[in-house]
């Protein structure tokens, strides 16, 4: 019997043993790159946490509309330049467009930033009910305080490593205006500052911590047309002609296009200019017009809506003066080998840890809202594939970009689940501790990925080889055309009003 017993107690030892020798290799195997230990420590620091958790807030606390995020782009631009970045201000003729820079030679990896706020959102931070700060004055309802912010503190830990360690190749940060209305990339890839750009990271403020590939989102024209009549008094009109009855014809002739239009098609306007008095025949009167589809369908679709623009004219007897692209733009095709490396560093980074009062007041804005009460997310997401039936969707222009150099995008937490987007409860939840923790999240996973995009070649080779075969069926012609300039007055006047306005709250 007691022979028996140490046969067995052998055998115990024996597993006991290779148990640890497995454990042992599984451990060898996730080990992390000392480059990459480096970034994630960084930003681990409660004073690096905090100080971009400031930043972001002060962007949050700005609004700024696309075109005057003159204060935003100062703070980000400032803030990599006294970390010792190299900074090309007003890029592509944008003036709170910048380019940062630090390293030297190849591979060069981007960053994409956006820091744009939206009109009509202002809302208290971190409180769950309806509560404006000034009623009717802009908010960020989409995230965009914590986007260049992520972007900028993972470009700032990525020197930090290029520093200790020495290896070869360049950052970039590129902070990009008027996300919200789809204005800059296709201007900056003009510019040719997506040129010789390797692999671009993007990322995007979300309730969730993952990542995607294949198509998604709508194609887009942005256009403002307007027209010319001729003025008269209003007790008199036939010696006039109505520019706002063109709009209006205009907007009819569109809206019976609808049902001709297939499902995953999306169309929008807003009247922004239609005369200043209702006894007086308008001369002129303007509208604006979001079109959307997918790349294949959309400039069909720019183009029958352009000639209701034309009947509008013709039925009204005005001109159609002026048809003014501010921006046109691709959907995402985002590169797979990008996306399956930044899951994985997703999965490194893990979910950030909510406390009990994060947890409360997630719970309470699900409340109001009447969504599921269950709080902040506790996992990542899962890798997710795209290439299912397209079904339409909202629009970016950094679908531009995944068409000049690869490019995936790095969703990270913050936001409450249920939160609603361009809504004043996504305003909430965009300040404070929960907006600090996700974006820290987020910038670790970016600056663990941009480490081993420049330190695994054949990493960063998977991304270029998917890249070109997918050019090469998929080549990038802009939609843009060449005689569209950024439209730098937009929301000139609207930012200006609501400065004085919060000025004085």
């Amino acid at each position: 019997m007691s022979h028996l017993f140490k046969r067995r107690g052998y055998s115990l030892f024996c597993v006991f043993v290779l148990l640890l020798v497995v454990c042992s290799y599984g451990l060898a195997k996730e080990k992390i790159a000392k480059e990459k230990k480096l970034v994630l420590d960084w930003l681990s620091q409660p004073e690096i946490v905090e100080k971009f958790g400031k930043i972001s807030d002060s962007i949050w606390e700005y609004a700024e509309l696309g075109m005057q995020e003159f204060k935003s782009s100062k703070l980000l631009a400032d803030t990599l330049e006294e970390a010792g970045f190299t900074i090309e201000r007003g890029a592509a003729g944008m003036p709170t467009c910048f380019v940062a820079s630090y390293g030297s030679g190849k591979p060069v990896i981007g960053i994409l930033g956006e820091f744009d706020a939206l009109p009509m959102l202002s809302q208290k931070g971190r409180v769950p009910t309806q509560d404006p700060i000034v009623e009717g004055a802009p908010g960020h309802g989409c995230g965009h305080n914590t986007m260049c912010t992520a972007a900028a503190a993972a470009a700032i830990a990525v020197k930090e490593a290029i520093d200790k360690h020495g290896f070869p190749g360049t950052i970039k940060v590129f902070g990009s205006p008027a996300e919200e209305t789809l204005i800059s990339r296709p201007y900056m890839i003009r510019a040719g500052l997506f040129d010789n750009v390797d692999a671009v990271i993007d990322n995007h403020s979300s309730s969730g911590f993952g990542t995607s590939y294949g198509v998604g989102g709508n194609a887009l024209f942005s256009v403002i047309f307007t027209f010319t009549g001729k003025t008269a008094h209003g007790a008199s009109p036939w010696g006039g002609r109505s520019a706002l009855d063109a709009v209006d014809i205009m907007n009819v002739a569109t809206n019976y296009l609808r049902e001709h239009l297939f499902y995953t098609y999306r169309m929008h306007y807003v009247i922004v200019g239609g005369g200043e008095a209702p006894n007086v025949v308008p001369d002129k009167a303007s509208v604006w017009y979001f079109i959307r589809n997918s790349d294949e369908r959309l400039e069909e679709m720019y183009e029958r809506v352009l000639n209701c623009a034309k009947a509008g004219a013709l039925a009204s007897g005005t001109e159609l003066s002026e048809v003014r692209v501010l921006s046109a733009v691709h959907q995402r095709h985002a590169n797979k080998a990008a996306a399956e490396l930044f899951q994985k560093n997703i999965e490194l980074v893990g979910m950030a840890e909510w406390t009990e009062e994060e947890q409360a007041y997630a719970k309470a804005l699900q409340k109001e809202l009447g969504r599921e009460e269950r709080g902040m997310p506790t996992e990542v997401g899962k890798l997710r594939d795209r290439r299912g039936f397209f079904v339409g969707g909202g629009s970016s222009d950094v679908g531009d970009v995944t068409l000049v150099t690869p490019t995936a995008t790095i969703r990270f937490p913050g936001q409450v689940p249920g939160a609603i987007g361009h809504h004043w409860s996504s305003v909430s939840c965009n300040y404070g501790s929960t907006a600090w923790k996700g974006l820290n999240a987020g910038a670790k996973a970016m600056a663990a990925s941009a480490v081993d995009l420049m330190t695994k070649p054949k990493e960063l080779q998977k991304l270029r080889d998917e890249f070109e075969a997918y050019s090469a069926e998929h080549p990038y012609k802009p939609f843009l055309p060449a005689d569209a300039q950024p439209p730098l007055d937009l929301n000139e006047e609207l930012m200006e009003k609501w400065r004085r306005l919060m000025e004085k709250e």
